[in-house]
């Protein structure tokens, strides 16, 4: 064990998307773990934490992109960090999309969780802070799935941090997701605008349910290929929900292959069938004016290599 752990300066952290709508009270517990319950309220009374520079009640619900001040504490023993393999180090050096002095792009691979937590040593960003000591800034800018693939930004400056979640928060990001789907889709493309509700506990299992109490989300979908039995879709996200493609695609009762949460059992073996192992969601690109004024940074991602495969098999099935 370590020794307890002192925070002698005051912290920020940025809301991530997975933490879009939490209560204050409850996301400082799990930054200040070891800090007695009664200790977190006393702090938030005091004003020493502060929500994009403003004092909070412990009610207050976080919105992804909010910054977050912690006040100097003192945290409980933590277990020493363990370090990523050096194959999984040199996975996410070769997975880069795009560079810049203020921001990474890589192609996260399926099966690796964009940061560590609930059970996990590490994700994406502790591997990346691993492999680059010297940049002391890297942030996780959005997140995607465990299961999902595709492209992820890393801010290397809080600048850029800040300048990127103001354009997820204001719309000004195009980002692209390619799925298949159950059934053969007859309509060439179909929007979803139905609200979502995060953490509705069915069956014990924490769910995100289309719920009139929910918040606003919309997807557009759009038909890339039609199978017998499934289709190839682009999703265009207009707001950045929980869960939000994989439930409004049930929603249209065309889940996506592969998804064990939100997924048709019989769907999912015929898929099995194919050599699909994991969720087919591919975050496949992102937009958004960056650097020279006017200019429009692209970032795009392929299919890996299993997914091509079962469209390949699909495609002589047909």
């Amino acid at each position: 064990m370590t020794e307890a752990e002192i925070h002698h300066k005051p912290r920020r952290v940025v809301v991530s998307d997975g933490d879009d709508g939490q209560r204050v009270d409850n996301f400082l517990l799990r930054e200040l773990k070891g800090v007695p319950r009664s200790h977190i309220y006393r702090i938030l009374h005091r004003g020493e934490v502060r929500v994009n520079g403003g004092r909070v009640k412990a009610a207050h619900r976080l919105a992804s992109g909010d910054e977050v001040r912690l006040p100097p504490v003192r945290v409980a023993d933590r277990e020493p960090a363990v370090a990523p393999a050096t194959r999984t180090l040199d996975r996410l050096e070769q997975s880069i999309l795009y560079e810049d002095d203020t921001l990474i792009a890589v192609d996260k691979p399926a099966g690796l969780a964009v940061h560590g937590g609930s059970g996990l040593s590490y994700g994406v960003i502790e591997a990346l802070r691993a492999a680059r000591p010297d940049a002391r800034e890297l942030e996780l800018v959005h997140r995607l799935d465990r299961d999902t693939s595709g492209v992820l930004l890393i801010a290397k400056r809080r600048s850029a941090l800040r300048k990127l979640h103001e354009l997820l928060r204001e719309g000004g990001t195009d980002k692209v997701y390619t799925a298949l789907v159950a059934g053969r889709w007859r309509r060439d493309q179909a929007s979803v605008r139905v609200p979502l509700l995060k953490n509705v506990v069915r069956g014990g299992e924490r769910m995100v349910s289309v719920h009139p109490e929910g918040k606003p989300a919309r997807t557009d979908f759009r038909v890339l290929r039609r199978f017998a039995d499934a289709t190839l879709v682009e999703a265009r996200l207009h707001t950045g929900r929980t869960h939000q493609i994989r439930v409004h695609a049930r929603y249209l009762d065309s889940p996506i292959l592969g998804d064990p949460k939100y997924g048709d059992a019989e769907a999912n073996r015929a898929y099995a069938a194919l050599g699909g192992r994991r969720l087919f969601l591919h975050a496949s690109s992102i937009a958004f004016p960056w650097g020279e004024k006017g200019r429009t940074l692209k970032i795009e991602a392929p299919l890996d290599e299993a997914l091509q495969a079962v469209l390949t098999k699909l495609e002589k099935s047909h």
